[in-house]
């Protein structure tokens, strides 16, 4: 267990890296699995779930209405409740002629809204899991997720639908048809076919991993945590099924409900399966967070002074040299830290009036005074005192002559090593330097 966590992965190579980065894994994946916090989001998402399920299908069958595709949301749907059973069909074809009877052409302006509305809110519910998984403490501004969330929701379906028309054109085709009959090659595109849902599956999550999460997620990790959740999905899934044809008792027990219940349990599990995806994807993009304690990330009261100051130089000094604004993205490549703190520490230079955020996409920070009236000793202090409010303050509590001298004389000397030091200054130094 020793050599297990004491190997620093960074020195590693071969087998052995692959090795422990795998135990490592599984162990953290397992400790995420019992921590609780994934199977809460996995519950509020079936929540949410159930009231999205309707309008979101009744927007996807409008738009592929138009395409003249619609009919082939009922297979889509048949095959995830397949799990279901016999129950499943029914209630697919339930979901489908509730859908039948939106008329989203009698809705009015506002029930058109509160549609779309309800649509949006699962995928910000689902964003919002991704980035506590993503440790992001932030969503997208109103305007992108309005925008993003639509792309994805209307276009979304038209795109997946064509691909597997084009699938099935594809494989109806003469030359296609002259292959398969011709050995090994045949042979190898029955496996191709075979293998073809689970490829799709994993191909869903992928995009998911990478689109969804408001940060920078590589194909590499989006891939692996892709391919994880495919497969626990499809073995969940036969999982499912055969629990369910060899037990009758569910039905006797919950009656008319035993559907209900079952739907919700592999809600559930569906959703599960995709936030552990994600997290895969997270340690395999981040291996050094594979350690055998949770990591916090606090920081401290000297790191959080450097770190302002660290950025508040950067973006001057790119806007004092006309440079492209800094975006989180590239501070955090920077500065080498986690997004999470880098993200907490901008607000608060916002809040103090430093930095404004700019409305690109993604979104830019710029000084929001001339850099040249921006003193040092004020930026610290602005930094030292965050956090403060009328219930926690300096004149809430009890005064000590010695300690009230003690800090008099610290804040005196931070003023006089500073002495009244720009933050052009130190932008200038940077540009200057080598």
């Amino acid at each position: 267990m020793k050599i297990l966590w004491e190997e620093d992965l960074r020195e590693l190579t071969g087998v052995r890296s692959v090795l422990i980065r795998f135990v490592r894994l599984v162990y953290v994946m397992v400790r995420q699995f019992f921590g609780g916090e994934l199977s809460l989001r996995a519950m509020s998402l079936v929540y949410t779930t159930l009231l999205s399920f309707v309008p979101l299908l009744a927007v996807s069958f409008s738009v592929l209405k138009g395409f003249g595709v619609h009919n082939q949301i009922e297979p889509l749907l048949l095959n995830f409740l397949a799990p279901l059973g016999p129950r499943g069909i029914e209630l697919a074809q339930r979901l489908i002629g509730f859908v039948e009877n939106v008329k989203v052409g009698v809705l009015g302006s506002l029930g058109l809204v509160m549609l779309l509305y309800t649509v949006v809110s699962l995928v910000q519910k689902v964003e919002s899991a991704f980035n506590y998984v993503w440790q992001v403490d932030h969503l997208r501004s109103f305007a992108q997720r309005f925008s993003n969330y639509l792309s994805v929701i209307l276009i979304g379906p038209v795109l997946v639908f064509a691909a597997l028309g084009l699938t099935a054109t594809v494989s109806s085709t003469s030359l296609v048809q002259y292959v398969i009959h011709m050995e090994p090659f045949g042979r190898l595109l029955v496996l191709f076919g075979e293998l073809l849902p689970y490829v799709l599956v994993a191909a869903a999550f992928t995009f998911l991993y990478m689109f969804i999460p408001n940060t920078r997620v590589y194909l590499g990790p989006a891939l692996a945590g892709g391919v994880v959740a495919g497969v626990l999905w499809q073995a969940s899934g036969w999982a499912f099924a055969a629990f369910i044809a060899s037990s009758s008792k569910y039905a006797a027990i919950y009656s008319g409900f035993a559907i209900l219940i079952l739907l919700l349990i592999w809600l559930y599990l569906s959703w599960l399966i995709l936030l552990l995806g994600a997290q895969v994807a997270f340690y395999v993009q981040y291996p050094q967070y594979l350690t055998r304690l949770p990591v916090e990330l606090e920081l401290s009261n000297r790191l959080r002074e450097r770190l302002a100051l660290h950025l508040m130089v950067l973006i001057a000094e790119h806007h004092m040299l006309g440079r492209r604004p800094c975006t989180l993205e590239g501070l955090v490549e920077h500065i080498g830290l986690p997004v999470q703190p880098v993200h907490k520490v901008l607000r608060l230079l916002e809040d103090a009036g430093f930095l404004a955020e700019t409305a690109d996409d993604p979104p830019a920070y710029l000084p929001k005074r001339d850099i040249e009236h921006i003193r040092l000793a004020d930026l610290l202090a602005a930094v030292r005192r965050a956090g403060e409010n009328r219930f926690l303050s300096l004149r809430g509590i009890t005064h000590i002559e010695t300690v009230d001298h003690t800090m008099d004389a610290v804040e005196a000397a931070i003023g006089a090593a500073l002495d009244d030091r720009s933050l052009k200054d130190l932008a200038q130094e940077l540009s200057d330097g080598p």
